[in-house]
């Protein structure tokens, strides 16, 4: 279109008109330019990075020279190593296919068929698989990060609650200190699978220690840990589970028969030994972006509870999930909608580098 042929369109028009005119033809250049660029996907909990090279290198090494023998089924120098880092005995630490297979295994040695398993809902959708398929009754507890709430939900039945802490997709958070007058409370007969998946991006840089020295005096108390997330290994499906003074067998129970792969064992040993640094710089990041994402929703009609995880749970009143879900996903950002755990008004979105949290306030921004 030649100038005089764009200014032409204009004649006749009003002042008002124009502007009306010239916004619609911005938005509609946006949406082109969108149209182009691949979708952002802010579903997923796990890092969006590749993992650090020499832990490539390790799990490379072990794929070549090892793969054809068959692994230490104990994980023993993986959980010598665990023990040094997180300053207990490796007797109390066992190694499993990702932490969710070891809940898994520690839901069925615990609750029995027709016993409860107490879940704060909405929560990591496992939980209620988990109580299924050891033929036990899984009991959501709405609102369930609070300790009143929890410990009103047991009963004689009630063999063991599932804890996501922070929890996925909420990043609702029960601090240590709380966490101790749980299980100061908790019945003889209930145990605490507390999950700790994403502890690494609590503010508090003492949270993940504080949870550890609860251990000692509470027998009843298991905490489950992996390589997924922060260290951004989800797809060597690395976890572990610790334990107090007397767990030791029934960690041994929880362990894979035949132990995880030695690749597996490879690659999370090497990134306990070379991924501190990195860990550091992306649970700072989260938390930088999780503040900065919390305050700039304050100019838009978008909610979001307070979180501790690398995740938001967002709403808009008026709006259901789905289409919370479909307004986002057309401004070029896939987000998870709450739907998936039985909300119709939230949706969950990751929180990663600046540069994804730039394209999503944008696309936040053009929803509405």
């Amino acid at each position: 279109m030649g100038i005089r042929s764009y200014y032409k369109q204009f004649a006749g028009m009003t002042d008002e008109e124009i502007t009306d005119e010239l916004r619609e033809q911005a938005a509609e250049a946006r949406r082109q330019a969108l149209s182009r660029i691949e979708a952002l996907d802010l579903s997923q909990t796990t890092w969006h990075e590749l993992p650090h090279p020499d832990v490539v290198a390790a799990v490379t090494f072990a794929v070549r020279g090892m793969l054809n023998l068959a692994p230490d089924p104990t994980a023993e120098e993986l959980r010598r190593a665990i023990g040094r880092r997180v300053g207990i005995e490796p007797s109390r630490v066992a190694i499993g296919n990702g932490a969710g297979q070891l809940l898994s295994s520690a839901t069925r040695s615990l609750v029995k068929p027709g016993e409860e398993l107490l879940i704060p809902w909405p929560s990591y959708g496992l939980y209620p698989l988990m109580a299924q398929r050891a033929g036990a009754q899984a009991v959501p507890v709405p609102g369930g990060h609070d300790v009143e709430r929890l410990l009103a939900a047991v009963t004689p039945r009630t063999r063991a609650i599932a804890l996501c802490n922070p929890n996925d997709p909420t990043g609702a958070y029960i601090p240590p200190a709380a966490l101790r007058e749980l299980l100061d409370a908790l019945p003889e007969h209930v145990s605490l699978l507390l999950d700790e998946a994403l502890v690494d991006f609590v503010s508090d840089e003492r949270a993940p220690a504080a949870s550890l020295a609860l251990l000692d005096d509470h027998p009843r108390l298991l905490i489950f840990r992996t390589f997924s997330k922060v260290y951004g290994l989800a797809g060597l499906r690395c976890g572990y589970v610790l334990g107090g003074p007397g767990s030791e067998r029934l960690l041994a129970q929880l362990a894979p028969e035949l132990g995880v792969g030695q690749p597996a064992q490879a690659g999370a040993i090497e990134a306990i030994h070379v991924c501190d640094p990195q860990v550091a710089a992306r649970r700072a990041t989260v938390i930088a972006e999780r503040a900065r994402v919390l305050e700039r929703l304050h100019d838009l009609p978008l909610d979001a509870a307070p979180s501790e995880a690398n995740v938001l749970w967002l709403r808009a009143p008026g709006l259901s999930a789905s289409e919370l879900t479909a307004r986002l996903r057309r401004g070029g950002v896939i987000v998870m909608a709450g739907t998936e755990v039985g909300d119709e008004e939230h949706v969950r979105v990751a929180v990663q580098a600046p540069i994804h949290v730039d394209r999503l306030l944008e696309a936040a921004r053009t929803a509405f």
